[in-house]
């Protein structure tokens, strides 16, 4: 062989090997991103793929935000015992996977076995024939969940209606506690002795709760949803007085409203929104407890809005808690500081802000003229369009109009802060549902 032939032959070599280092390059930069979505606790180990490849974004479909230690878990928390967590899709999917927390938890949280399923039916522990499936963590069963953090599971195939009530399933073999959860959740979940996370039956899940326990997210690899609307409020978003398992929670029939209008052809963005309400949740302010309860909305909005799949809106009503709870008299600008901030930290991940004014109190016991004047303070900047990128007006809709600063009869669940399931109806029909067209540019 000549030099020059040589030459030749070594130049083609070359050049397949850099066709093939261009096709990999190319594989791998198309990745979806969902295997980054590991334990926060640990490395992040490769995942492998659990579902078949499908069309579709994914979308939060349903969210709890964790608030502090379970009363009465702290020794063994769940120990022996199988947790059977009763969730509603605000979406469907072909794919579904959730997240668990440890977040306030003293030790190390170890899950054998973990399950997912639909529903028999409402209020029951049975689960649908055929549709229970397990879930694994970076391929394993077993998974161990640092106290103070928090897993994601694999993706697993699963046709998931939307509107459907979901089961997530865990069973801890060891001590565990205290169990991180979330109360008043108006939805009934179960436990029940031993493991039984692939028991399709329910009947023996002889404990009913009103709260979620370790669960705070399901999504779905969705072909009905583009985005997530995340709903970051206090006990008014959380549901407070509704209808236990009947899903009439603010967020929820805005939820179904968006899912009606789109239905009907209009031209709206393809969206689902999930719930990030805390009960007395301040914008401000922690409650007590270590490591932090009820975080404040300031420090809780990455984990609870920011980290969230493919969010694009987030709908803000908080700050009512931090006139009622605070000593005195409130700061408005203190809050009006805070309420910027996570607009702030959501325009630097571009998204879209839609505000909420502060409903009325104003015939509760504690209520006293200052609050009022700051209450007034605070809605009239919101008003003015100086704080949000777009105004829903849920003091107008249902303050009374001969006492405005009242509930309106008719919308109040009788405590004359909290609406009745009329009321949270009125809440999402006050939403103007062309806020969520549009977006807004990252400001770093």
């Amino acid at each position: 062989m000549t030099r020059r032939h040589g030459y030749a032959l070594l130049a083609a070599i070359i050049a397949v090997i850099v066709a093939m280092s261009t096709a990999i390059y190319i594989g791998v930069a198309a990745d979806t991103g969902t295997r980054d979505r590991t334990s926060l606790s640990g490395p992040r180990p490769a995942r492998p793929s659990a579902a078949p490849a499908s069309a579709g974004v994914w979308v939060g479909a349903w969210s709890a935000s964790p608030v502090g230690a379970e009363p009465g878990t702290r020794a063994e928390g769940m120990t022996g015992r199988s947790v059977r967590n009763v969730v509603h899709a605000a979406v469907g999917g072909t794919s579904a996977r959730v997240t668990l927390s440890n977040l306030y938890g003293r030790t190390a949280l170890t899950i054998t076995h973990a399950s997912i399923a639909l529903a028999a039916g409402t209020e029951t522990a049975a689960a649908r024939a055929g549709t229970m499936r397990p879930l694994t963590f970076a391929g394993n069963t077993t998974v161990v969940i640092a106290a103070g953090g928090q897993v994601f599971s694999d993706a697993v195939a699963l046709s998931l209606p939307a509107g459907s009530d979901v089961f997530v399933t865990t069973y801890s073999p060891s001590l565990s506690g205290p169990v991180t959860y979330h109360p008043t959740a108006r939805q009934t979940s179960y436990a029940g002795e031993g493991d039984l996370t692939e028991d399709e039956t329910g009947t023996a899940y002889t404990e009913q709760v009103d709260h979620w326990r370790y669960l705070t997210a399901l999504d779905v690899l969705s072909g009905e949803a583009d985005g997530t609307v995340v709903a970051f409020g206090d006990s008014l978003t959380d549901g407070k007085n509704s209808t236990a398992n009947a899903n009439d929670r603010w967020p929820d029939y805005l939820n179904r409203r968006l899912r009606t209008a789109l239905a009907a052809g209009d031209d709206l963005p393809r969206y689902s929104v999930v719930n990030a309400g805390i009960g007395g949740n301040r914008v401000l302010s922690d409650a007590r407890g270590r490591p932090l309860e009820n975080q404040a909305g300031i420090r809780r909005f990455r984990r609870d809005v920011l980290d969230r799949p493919n969010v694009k809106i987030v709908v803000i009503d908080l700050g009512i808690n931090d006139l009622l709870r605070t000593p005195g008299t409130a700061d408005p600008q203190k809050i009006l500081t805070g309420l910027r901030d996570l607009v702030r930290q959501a325009h630097a991940r571009g998204i879209k802000v839609v505000g909420a004014t502060l409903m009325p109190v104003g015939k509760r016991a504690t209520w006293t003229e200052a609050r009022e004047s700051v209450r007034q303070t605070i809605n009239a900047e919101i008003r003015s369009g100086r704080v949000y990128d777009a105004v829903v007006d849920f003091d107008k809709a249902l303050r009374d109009p001969y006492d405005p600063r009242a509930l309106r009869t008719m919308y109040d669940s009788g405590d004359r802060l909290h609406p009745n399931d009329k009321g949270y109806e009125r809440m999402a029909d006050t939403f103007d549902l062309d806020y969520l067209k549009g977006s807004t540019a990252a400001r770093l």
